[in-house]
């Protein structure tokens, strides 16, 4: 079995972020990108499924930008078989970014694709939904746990209040997974760079990403910072305060 595992950076959001001149979207300029949590765990999913005899090939793609090669290496210093980095026009929304992953799966073909069930910068979480819909394949998202069955997959589906729901999928299909079976493993530096000496980034076209489609910035502003906290001694400093405001 064949995976492809789509992969994006997103700002790391330890640094401090700050507004552009136009108000509508984020100073790239010193921002530091990182590989999207949810993109991580979609991989390690897919490692783990290679290495239990399920998958035969992880293939790795990602849309051409700073660091992308970086990143690329990265999945395969920890395993993955393939690297594609996708060039051509930039995507602006989730619909686009989907369309040229699908275009690109529909050139290099596979059995399953995991994707990341969410990134911190795309507002939606729709990317494994509409990249389905573009290839004409099921669907299902907010996976914790996968299980190849023949042609069929066997998943974990999360759902708010902790509730968990098997399901069945035939194959082929996309996952957006939201948590690997165990943490995202570790690529030392070393082995990036030995994978760097020795292996060589595929490349291929984000094809025709269409008019696009989802939400538009209207604006942006950092969080208005309000007054600081005050710490109360006792229950009847807060009883006093709420007297003092006239609400009880």
């Amino acid at each position: 079995m064949k995976i492809i595992v789509p992969l994006k950076q997103v700002p790391d959001l330890v640094e401090d972020l700050e507004v552009d001149g136009s108000g509508k979207a984020l100073d790239t300029d010193d921002i530091k990108f990182k590989l999207n949590e949810y993109d991580d765990h979609a991989l390690e999913e897919a490692l783990l499924l290679k290495e239990e005899g399920a998958a035969t090939e992880v293939v790795v793609m990602a849309i051409d930008g700073d660091e992308t090669d970086k990143m690329l290496y990265t999945a395969l210093a920890k395993g993955a078989d393939k690297a594609i980095k996708l060039t051509g026009d930039t995507p602006h929304d989730t619909h686009q970014l989907a369309q040229a992953f699908a275009n690109a799966a529909k050139t290099e073909g596979c059995d399953l694709i995991l994707a990341g069930v969410q990134s911190v910068d795309d507002r939606d979480g729709q990317l494994g939904p509409v990249l389905a819909t573009y290839l004409g394949l099921p669907c299902i998202s907010a996976v914790a746990g996968v299980k190849v069955q023949g042609s069929s997959v066997l998943v974990n589906k999360e759902y708010a209040g902790g509730m968990v729901a098997e399901f069945e999928m035939d194959l082929p299909g996309v996952l957006g997974i939201q948590a690997a079976r165990q943490t995202p493993r570790y690529a030392p530096v070393s082995k990036v760079r030995q994978v760097q000496d020795s292996m060589s980034l595929a490349t291929g076209s984000t094809g025709d990403l269409g008019a696009g489609a989802g939400s538009e910035i209207a604006s942006m502003a950092p969080p208005e910072k309000s007054g600081s906290a005050t710490m109360l001694d006792s229950a009847g400093d807060l009883l006093e305060i709420l007297k003092e405001k006239g609400v009880i």
